[in-house]
Parts: C-alpha cells; structure tokens; sequence
C-alpha cells in the first residue's frame, strides 16, 4: 500500500507523505469544521477524549477563536 500510494502522490505531483498522515489530515479538517471532538475521537477508535485531544491540540486555538467569533455575534444581537 505504501509503495502505491507514494506512486500516486508522484504521479500527481505531490510530496512525498505518509498514508498515516491522511488520517491526521482527515481529524485536524474535521475538527477545523466543527465536528464534535467525540464524533471524531469514535471514528479514529480512540478509547479517550484526552487522547484525541492532546494528538490534535494544534486545531484547538482555531476552535477557540470560532467560539469567541460566534459569542461576539450572539452578544452583539443582544445589546
């Protein structure tokens, strides 16, 4: 599987990756999207949030700042 999917990448002209990074890839979008983290902590299998979590920490600020850009909106109606 390996050596195919690095043939596919050539063909396309991408780097070099490895097939475990689509799996990063796919958890950090869906986060990034707004997916609840336990939906995504079940689909990758994880026993733990925390597991999910701290492996994916780095989509964390990106969701913080959505939530603080969503209060803002809720707040701004209110006053």
């Amino acid at each position: 599987m390996t050596r195919r999917f690095q043939a596919f990448l050539a063909r396309a002209g991408l780097p070099s990756k490895r097939f475990h990074d689509l799996r990063h890839t796919w958890a950090s979008l869906l986060l990034a999207l707004g997916v609840h983290p336990r939906v995504v902590m079940e689909t990758l299998g994880h026993s733990q949030i925390g597991l999910t979590m701290n492996t994916y920490s780095h989509v964390v600020p990106e969701l913080q700042r959505d939530a603080a850009v969503k209060m803002d909106a809720v707040l701004a109606r209110e006053a």
